[in-house]
């Protein structure tokens, strides 16, 4: 036992960020600097994504701002990876050559797949913010697990215990509590939005079952399904927007408006492609229940910063509904943590509870008479 933890401390895991390499910090440091990353990087992200919605006239173009973040994306992707394959180089081959080329892990059919559902996930979910308030639309990201659950039930053939049904359920009943209010409140509210961001949460639900079945199949690194998947994604919407004529009205106002397209959508473009980085990152050094919590308090602070930064009408439903999302994902992440609790436990932690309240009700009785 004492060899095995010699030996890990020796050699630990290796954890980078893009070429910042953080294997030797300790794991108090490195998640430190992820959790400081993950919220710094994504709050500017919510920030500028909403920023750019106020801009007067664009909210049909929320397509348009989809294909230039794709593109930004593969320029990002293609920095990396070539970062990647240097840093490989210069391990490998002696005097430093960098005559190494990374060949493709994944078949390209998957990739054709990964691409549709990029595409509807990032494409829907920018678009529905013409249509609905950002509070509303970070409600809806953070109830991710219910299609994620029956999507990989259906996909993989997955088995969950009652405390995931019972986060999904609490998701459920916050997420309707939470829209209904907004569709009572507020005058950016349409249902086409809700379709929108639905629509997209299915998609996303999908890309996580599909990445997770070729990332275990072919260990692919993440540069390649991010070069791939928005390379393929960003032929597919031009062709489309080509096809339907937005392009050219999209691209036309962008330039008139170019410091608010394409310089914030820069930004917000590789706010969200270093965000990715640290929340794998994270998800490496303190696992995925704890990226979680991080990732859920990430959105919580986001909705405040909205609701801060950006006029709009505020009602305490929203407060409340959002806690129960909020006890639908602590749920979750409890379920994580104990994965082969079943229903007999929970019916046996139940009554233990019930055990322990009735004795205590019975002892602050006899004091009270004793007293008396």
């Amino acid at each position: 036992m004492s060899t095995k933890s010699a030996t890990d401390a020796e050699n630990p895991t290796e954890l980078r960020i893009l070429c910042f390499d953080l294997t030797y910090y300790n794991r108090t440091t490195q998640f430190l600097l992820s959790c400081a990353g993950v919220f710094v990087l994504y709050l500017i992200y919510g920030y500028l994504q909403e920023l750019i919605f106020t801009v007067e006239g664009f909210k049909p173009y929320g397509w348009f701002l989809t294909l230039i973040q794709f593109g930004y994306y593969i320029l990002f992707g293609v920095v990396e990876r070539d970062l990647e394959a240097r840093r490989v180089a210069r391990q490998l081959l002696p005097g430093g050559s960098t005559a190494v080329t990374r060949q493709r892990c994944i078949p390209m059919r998957t990739y054709f797949l990964l691409a549709v559902l990029t595409l509807g996930t990032m494409g829907l979910s920018n678009s529905s913010l013409g249509y609905l308030n950002y509070p509303t639309q970070v409600i809806f990201k953070c109830c991710k697990l219910i299609p994620v659950l029956v999507g990989s039930i259906l996909i993989q053939g997955k088995r969950y215990g009652p405390l995931d049904f019972a986060a999904a359920t609490a998701m459920c009943i916050g997420l309707a509590w939470f829209t209904l209010a907004d569709s009572q409140i507020s005058p950016n509210f349409d249902l086409t939005g809700v379709a929108m961001i639905s629509t997209a949460l299915l998609c996303d639900a999908a890309i996580g079952n599909v990445q997770e079945k070729a990332m275990r199949e072919h260990r692919a690194p993440s540069s390649e399904i991010v070069l791939y998947s928005y390379g393929l994604g960003f032929i597919y919407l031009l062709i489309i927007l080509m096809i339907t004529g937005n392009f050219f009205s999209g691209f036309a106002f962008c330039l008139q408006n170019y410091l608010e397209t394409f310089g914030y959508g820069f930004l917000f473009s590789l706010s969200g492609y270093l965000g990715i980085q640290f929340v794998l990152a994270l998800v490496r050094s303190s696992g995925a229940p704890v990226a979680a919590t991080v990732t859920t308090a990430r959105k919580a602070v986001t909705i405040a910063l909205s609701f801060l930064f950006f006029s709009k009408p505020f009602t305490w439903q929203y407060l409340w509904s959002g806690s129960v999302v909020v006890l639908g994902i602590y749920l979750n992440v409890y379920s994580k943590q104990y994965k082969q609790l079943t229903m007999k436990d929970l019916q046996y932690k139940f009554k233990h509870l019930l055990n322990v309240f009735r004795i205590w009700e019975r002892s602050t009785s006899r004091k009270f008479l004793v007293e008396v």
